[in-house]
């Protein structure tokens, strides 16, 4: 239920930002079957718009959100061409993620954290890639099969049962 209403009411990943209010994006609801794919890999619940939000829910019910949300920024990151950008956007994950007491800061060690605050005084879009590979393998190796066990999850996987 609290994973239903995270996935109802939590901000969609992606989301373009513009000036004006805009609507809720809104997911339509997987097939059993596609749900399903999602557990052959974790690659492929990431694929998903509806995966990745019903995956961002389902850590935002076990208190580590951080580790996907520092994921997608990454991945936005990497995609930033312009240098004056992408020094403010190292800036800006630096500080919400990775120094000491960070808002959201998310769990690596010291030399990681020591060689990202050497990285981004020149930054290039691989600054993080050592850290995104760590939490990554956090999420797949830890959060992910607790995912695939949850009940929500389990529901989504199920046929409907059609009654005579």
């Amino acid at each position: 239920t609290r994973l239903s209403y995270f996935l109802q009411n939590s901000s969609s990943p992606g989301k373009p930002k513009t000036g004006k209010k805009s609507k809720q994006q809104t997911f339509i609801k997987p097939s059993p079957e596609e749900a399903q794919l999602w557990s052959e890999a974790f690659d492929e619940l990431l694929a998903s718009k509806y995966g990745l939000a019903a995956f961002r829910a389902f850590l935002k019910s076990e208190y580590c959100e951080e580790n996907i949300e520092f994921w997608l920024a990454c991945e936005d990151f990497k995609k930033t061409k312009s240098p004056q950008k992408l020094s403010s956007k190292a800036k800006k994950i630096y500080t919400d993620f990775i120094e000491k007491e960070a808002p959201k800061e998310i769990n690596i060690d010291f030399q990681t954290k020591t060689l990202i605050a050497q990285n981004i005084q020149e930054a290039t879009s691989g600054c993080f890639t050592t850290a995104q590979k760590r939490v990554y393998s956090l999420m797949e190796n830890n959060s992910y099969p607790r995912f695939l066990e949850s009940e929500f999850y389990q529901d989504l996987c199920k046929k409907p049962q059609i009654t005579t």
